[in-house]
């Protein structure tokens, strides 16, 4: 029997681990970098073991650091979650070493299926089709497109979709170098692109002894950056012929390697229905909720059972359909550029504002909202590991909370790693939440998603979430017609900004809420503002919408007969609090709930910077200038670049990595090289200078 579980992961995963574990009666032990000593699955766990530094290469990623932790801590099984090590065989050999229990499959299956080319030879002896690779010098203009694939690589790290044959050498060479960073191995292969496919996955269970569930489809087509993005099981729209042989392909990959524990065996469907192998995670994926939704099974439970010696019996049968949303800190409409700082709230699935609103106002510019149960810790970090065990009274926000079923059966999921408070850093994933509606059918459970995503309170970062609810909502999406092009056909108008109007009448709703603030600290009763007997000139506040950078100047005046608002024809104030503004808009009355943080106030979805009346003048950069658009890590610089270069518009110079993403910075016009300040390893903040690009100078005509 299994006691003591280290997870050795952090987040949304090592939460939704350890609520498992807390329901079978088992002790959890967490691990944490510097930069997540207070973070939320640290607080949640029984103990946790401190890995000192704040990058993953020093903490996450070291297995030698992560198996002392448990002996430590007395774990007896440890958990990979998904990421950092749970593909990596020899941290499973290092656990089973030490006399722990390896939550996963064995060994030697994960070192088989870690190699795609490997894996692909593998199912193709066992009778999975497969799709042929290319030898990159026999690839030519009719073999295009073609997409280059690293070898041991995952999360659309070191993959690369070439069209154009004259290109294909340097995003081969850009391909290996991502995949040595990331990876350690720079190997790289090439394979036919399907176009329009989808990514269709079975989500098999086996328990060692013979017993393989095959669990249903999930079709994972939307995504970015061959990073999924929304998911949904069953698949929609797949013939039964094809789900079955999908299903039975499934049940054969896992036996032919002798599979233990939860995995997934992804494939990819094209347009004439043929489908092929892509590749074998032996571990649980992301999106395993929407299956356990489904299927009406605990797979995390499934897991430790199936290490404790237990064997499977009759499969369960499917019920409905899931949809599931992972609500990023990024910025769609920016290269999906992630985005970092504090949640000031996060909130879905909470019920009306009304319910969720109390404790949302506040001047101070620091993180001051703190969930239920959240501890300050104000030990200094020593050398050498280090084991907090939590007070008597254990964390009640449940990182992982489930509303319903309601009177219609649906209901709704959220599986999150992040409290009111917590910081997004750089060095890690910026995933906030992923959210899950279930619903008797696939039409209600994406409506269903839709509609509380949209009335979610998301204040902090930039967000994904106004993407996720268009796609949702999107035509394409609704008639189930999704394949991995879809981002790439409907990006634009699905990140187009908010109509004008509603940007400048959630600003007024900030200015009133904001002057109602200036009111309530005023100690003189019954004081509004700039009240005066005779009409003056109106109160101004500005804003900046984010993103976007929109300003938004509003005008408003308070007299004997209330507020009016300058320049919003047909809209009334009918009610005006610090945190809450009524409005009557085109004789409709709307509420909208506000939140001050400091300078930055959020009115629904929309976020905004309240401008000061008296701007501090900046200095301005060197034109030309290359800034670092994120904070992050240089990790390459383009081959052979010095200053002196002549270097075209566009052109990559260099590329950062931040949470988990490689980001190109490209030179801004056509000129010299002039300055170069990136070095590989070098760490920047926001708005860096990495290198001076003077521009060419056009001959007098």
């Amino acid at each position: 029997m299994i006691r003591s579980v280290l997870v050795a992961n952090r987040g949304e995963i090592a939460c939704r681990v350890m609520r498992t574990c807390r329901e079978l009666g088992i002790s959890t032990v967490a691990v944490h970098s510097d930069a997540d000593a207070g973070a939320l699955h640290v607080r949640w766990a029984d103990s946790a073991v401190r890995l000192p530094g704040a990058a993953p290469a020093d903490t996450y990623l070291r297995d030698d650091l992560v198996v002392a932790a448990a002996l430590s801590a007395g774990a007896d099984a440890v958990h990979p979650g998904y990421g950092f090590l749970s593909e990596n065989a020899s941290f499973a050999r290092a656990v089973t070493d030490a006399g722990l229990v390896w939550i996963g499959p064995p060994a030697s299956v994960i070192e088989e299926m870690g190699s795609k080319t490997r894996a692909k030879a593998v199912m193709a002896a066992a009778g999975v089709p497969v799709l042929s690779s290319l030898v990159p010098s026999a690839v030519v203009a009719s073999s295009l497109p073609v997409l280059v694939k690293a070898v041991g690589g995952g999360g659309g790290r070191g993959m690369r979709v070439v069209r154009d044959l004259a290109s294909l050498p340097g995003e081969l060479a850009s391909a290996e170098a991502e995949a040595a960073a990331a990876f350690g191995d720079g190997a790289v292969f090439v394979e036919p692109f399907v176009e329009g496919g989808r990514h269709v996955e079975v989500q098999v269970l086996a328990d060692g002894q013979g017993g393989v569930w095959a669990l249903g489809t999930r079709d994972c087509s939307l995504q970015r950056r061959h990073q999924k993005v929304i998911e949904e099981a069953p698949a929609p729209g797949l013939p039964p012929s094809l789900r079955d042989a999908l299903h039975g392909w499934a049940v054969d990959a896992a036996r032919a390697v002798g599979y233990v524990g939860a995995g997934t065996v992804e494939f990819l469907v094209g347009r004439d229905g043929c489908a092929y192998f892509l590749e074998m995670n032996t571990r649980l994926q992301v999106e395993h909720p929407v299956t356990e939704c489904v299927y009406g099974v605990d797979l995390v439970a499934w897991q430790l059972r199936i290490a404790e010696g237990c064997v499977l019996g009759a499969p369960p049968s499917a019920v409905g359909h899931a949809v599931e949303a992972r609500l990023y800190a990024e910025d769609p409409a920016r290269g999906w550029r992630p985005q970092a700082g504090v949640v000031h709230r996060l909130s879905v699935g909470a019920g009306a504002w009304g319910e969720r609103r109390r404790g949302l106002r506040g001047r101070s510019p620091g993180p001051y909202i703190y969930g239920p149960g959240t501890r300050k810790r104000d030990s200094a970090p020593t050398s050498g590991p280090q084991i907090h065990v939590s007070a008597p009274d254990p964390c009640p926000s449940d990182p992982v909370t489930s509303r319903g079923p309601s009177a219609s059966g649906a209901f709704l999921r959220v599986d999150s790693g992040v409290g009111d408070g917590d910081a997004v850093g750089v060095h890690y994933d910026p995933m906030l939440a992923k959210v899950v509606a279930w619903a008797p059918t696939r039409e209600e459970a994406v409506r269903l998603l839709a509609f509380e995503l949209d009335r979610a309170v998301v204040h902090g970062p930039v967000t994904n979430r106004e993407l996720l609810v268009r796609s949702l909502r999107h035509s394409a999406f609704a008639d189930g017609l999704v394949d991995t092009g879809f981002y790439g056909r409907y990006l634009r108008e699905l990140v187009a900004p908010a109509g004008g109007d509603e940007v400048r009448i959630a600003a007024l709703a900030a200015a009133l809420a904001d002057a109602a603030f200036a009111r309530s600290l005023s100690s003189v009763p019954h004081r509004v503002g700039g009240w005066r007997n005779l009409r003056s000139q109106a109160q101004v506040k500005s804003f900046r919408a984010e993103p976007g950078g929109e300003v938004v100047e509003v005008r408003y005046r308070v007299g004997r007969d209330g507020v009016t608002a300058d320049g919003f024809s047909g809209v009334s104030v009918v009610s005006a609090a610090p945190d809450e503004v009524l409005l009557e808009v085109g004789g409709v009355r709307r509420r909208f709930g506000v939140g001050f943080y400091g300078d930055r106030v959020f009115v629904g979805s929309f976020g905004f910077v309240l401008l000061s009346r008296f701007p501090v003048s900046e200095s301005r950069s060197e034109a030309g200038s290359l800034l670092a658009p994120m904070p992050g890590t240089v990790v390459r610089v383009a081959d052979g670049l010095a200053v002196g270069d002549s270097v075209l518009a566009g052109q990559p110079l260099l590329w950062l990595e931040a949470m988990k993403m490689e980001h190109r910075v490209v030179s801004p016009s056509s000129g010299t090289l002039s300055a170069l300040h990136a070095v590989p390893g070098l760490q920047v903040e926001v708005g860096a200078l990495l290198a001076v690009v003077a521009e060419k100078e056009e001959p007098p005509s």
